[in-house]
């Protein structure tokens, strides 16, 4: 993953916890990298110790803190110089969510070694929608349910988000019905 990922998860760590925690993150994790490059390609392996780590020394599940970095992720990657392309994405949630492929591949010229999830919505609706997530990444599926509720914020839209299939299940890749509510 880009280091973007791993500073942002820094960033709420320190911003929620403080850096005290961080620092223990790190140590637990076994990970001596001070500074993460925004464009720096790093290990999948390093973000997933660094989940693990964090889950630990904040005793927290490392699904609640997939779940809470989805959510940050939003307003994070918006203050890290990306609120313009995130902005030409839609108006609204479900208009969002369905170019949710389109902002990965202007991303993607930033980042060129980007491998994103794909997403697909089907069954739109007034107030309805089925999210659908395909990733070749394990572990990531809690961060989708965070993405869905920091978008909702985004968008101040009340989000109800209940997860149909899995992939854990046999499944070829992971379902979300979401409900939502312009407030």
């Amino acid at each position: 993953m880009y280091g973007l990922v791993n500073k942002a998860l820094k960033d709420m760590v320190c911003t929620r916890f403080g850096e005290e925690s961080w620092q223990m993150v790190q140590q637990q994790a076994e990970i001596d990298i001070e500074t993460f490059v925004n464009v720096e390609s790093y290990p999948d392996d390093l973000t997933h110790r660094l989940v693990k780590a964090a889950s630990q020394v904040l005793n927290l599940s490392s699904s609640e803190i997939m779940q809470a970095f989805g959510e940050y992720w939003v307003q994070y990657t918006a203050s890290e110089g990306f609120a313009e392309i995130i902005d030409m994405c839609g108006d609204n949630l479900p208009e969002f969510l369905e170019n949710l492929d389109n902002l990965h591949a202007r991303v993607g010229v930033v980042f060129p070694k980007l491998q994103p999830p794909s997403f697909e919505c089907t069954d739109v609706k007034e107030e309805t929608l089925n999210l659908h997530y395909y990733s070749h990444r394990q572990g990531l599926t809690p961060m989708v349910f965070g993405l869905i509720q920091g978008l909702g914020k985004r968008f101040n839209t009340k989000v109800n988000v209940t997860q149909t299939k899995s992939r854990e299940e046999g499944n070829d890749h992971d379902e979300f019905s979401v409900r939502y509510r312009q407030n």
